[in-house]
């Protein structure tokens, strides 16, 4: 009796898709992406199999989004890590061409079609971490380190990295993510070569904005042209500037920031020094220069904007665990342009169900913040229900519960992250940016013990460059048409022929108007009202309310 027993336990019952279908899932994983929506995806990209084969094109799918998962094993082994659970529903094992066929068959654009409608934000309104006031936090930003076979097609499409050698490494694949600062989730990614600017792919997902959102952006999306179209999306922005922008004053606040107009569009420009003191004595300054469209001093101080920009950075930690946890830091497998981009938008949509998963068993214990929940941990405990292809389909019996992933994700939670500090160094060794010889920042490991942060106020610099000290000049006398020349004069150069090229380039801005040949008049906009009533007459839009 005891040994019937103990064979009873060690039967378990196994419900996946029927038939050929039956090697088409993710484990616990297949419930963010069932097999209806699969089908949908198919259907929608024409992908579907013309006739039923040994490997439907459902199949294919949930293949290649299992080669994201498991990206050291080869065809034949992902294959059996799919089907481990499944021996006696799975008997034929397809060959390695088949499984190449399948994925020719498919292409990227059903990968990317899923990626699609799986990306955006997956936090609840309440959830820890993820707002600041009404404004979910997102942010831009790029990352070059993928690394795509050297095969000829890939170099004709992406092309190498040239250095004064001549052309080495291989070719390097640039990925551009707008994110949800607070899950880390995606809410929508580009790529390509490595030679546009980041911003360039950035404006591919500028549809994705909208007025709910807080746009954090890092120094290489701060150009006038990108601020305007991310501000013309209603979102809010808080961005930091190039330490070299000096943008022109056009009212100065009490808390000592300042209001000033870039293409068009009103920005209050923050001035900070931040202080960081270490355990071991040493203190670290940096500056800071932010551009925010929160305008209102009083309801958004400058101090609680400058800390609030941290969480920008978390975009990087979404970068780490798409690039070295997931994909371990190999190089692509796929030996073709189309195979590259099916296999990027895979991994993306890997990556993308594993937070939904991670969140919303963050989410089952109210207060605990998303950034406690381990990605390694996640991803460990998704490959195990692959292999043993356990909670394929939810329990009718208990739906509101979280499944395996869940539980283990809430049984090993991080700690609550410790304030550290860190020189940002590249280690890429091919990169040109070499790491400074006189970096006295501590080590990773070194406790901060105190941040100060220091808002310098406006009115005590000195006019900055010949704009500020022009818009002083004619402000003192706002209606007057001023010549080059009475300009040049007025802010200490004796030529004005250096000046007119400046004053064009200003009037482009809209900064200044140009009534005739020679002549300006400052913009009606940029005229300063008196800073009590400036202080007493800026109003508030409903976007600005907190």
């Amino acid at each position: 009796m005891s040994d019937q027993s103990a064979i009873t336990q060690l039967i378990r019952t196994v419900i996946v898709a029927d038939g050929l279908y039956a090697p088409g899932h993710l484990g616990e994983l297949t419930q963010q992406v069932p097999f209806e929506l699969v089908d949908d995806v198919l259907e929608r990209t024409g992908t579907t199999q013309t006739r039923l084969r040994m490997l439907p094109s459902r199949v294919g799918i949930y293949f290649v989004l299992a080669m994201a998962l498991f990206p050291r094993l080869g065809y034949m082994r992902v294959w059996d890590k799919l089907t481990a659970g499944l021996q006696q529903v799975c008997p034929c094992r397809p060959s390695e061409k088949a499984l190449r066929d399948i994925r020719r068959r498919l292409g990227p654009a059903p990968l990317e079609l899923l990626f699609t409608i799986l990306a955006g934000p997956v936090a609840r309104p309440e959830t820890p971490g993820v707002r600041y006031r009404r404004w979910r936090t997102v942010a831009f930003d790029g990352c070059s380190s993928a690394k795509a076979p050297d095969r000829p097609r890939v170099c004709g499409w992406l092309g190498k990295i040239k250095h004064r050698y001549g052309q080495e490494g291989y070719p390097m694949l640039k990925l551009v993510a707008l994110c949800e600062t607070g899950t880390r989730a995606l809410l929508g990614a580009a790529f390509g070569p490595v030679a546009p600017a980041e911003s360039v792919y950035a404006e591919q997902l500028l549809p994705l904005l909208d007025d709910t959102m807080l746009l954090l952006n890092g120094r290489g999306f701060d150009s006038d042209d990108f601020l305007a179209k991310c501000a013309s999306t209603g979102a809010q922005l808080l961005v930091r500037l190039k330490g070299t922008r000096t943008p022109a004053t056009w009212a100065v606040l009490p808390d000592g920031s300042y209001l000033t107009r870039i293409r068009g569009v009103r920005l209050r420009i923050i001035d900070a020094q931040v202080t960081v003191t270490t355990d071991d004595g040493i203190r670290t300054t940096g500056n800071y220069r932010l551009a925010t469209t929160l305008l209102d001093h009083r309801h958004h101080p400058a101090d609680e904007l400058v800390a609030l920009y941290h969480e920008r950075w978390e975009i990087e930690s979404a970068f780490y665990s798409l690039r070295h946890t997931l994909l371990d830091g190999l190089v692509l497998r796929s030996h073709d342009p189309r195979g590259v981009q099916q296999e990027i938008w895979a991994q993306l949509t890997a990556y993308q169900i594993l937070r939904r998963a991670m969140v919303e068993a963050a989410e089952s214990v109210p207060g605990t913040d998303p950034d406690r929940a381990s990605f390694t941990v996640a991803l460990e405990a998704a490959r195990e229900q692959v292999i043993t292809a356990q909670g394929v389909l939810p329990d009718p019996a208990q739906p509101a519960l979280i499944g395996v992933i869940g539980r283990t994700v809430l049984e090993n939670l991080l700690p609550r992250r410790r304030p550290r500090i860190a020189p940002r160094r590249v280690k890429c060794p091919i990169s040109r940016y070499a790491t400074p010889r006189d970096e006295t920042r501590g080590h990773p490991a070194v406790r901060i013990t105190a941040i100060e942060v220091a808002v310098h106020h406006a009115s005590e610099r000195a006019p900055e460059g010949r704009r500020d000290r022009t818009l002083q000049l004619m402000r003192t006398v706002p209606e007057r048409s001023w010549r080059a020349c009475e300009i040049a004069r007025g802010i200490g150069l004796n030529d004005a022929r250096g000046l007119r090229a400046e004053l064009g380039r200003w009037v482009n801005e809209g900064v200044l108007q140009r009534t005739a040949r020679g002549v300006y008049v400052l913009a009606r906009e940029w005229t300063t009202p008196g800073l009590q009533q400036q202080a007493n007459h800026l109003v508030l839009t409903p976007a600005e309310s907190p």
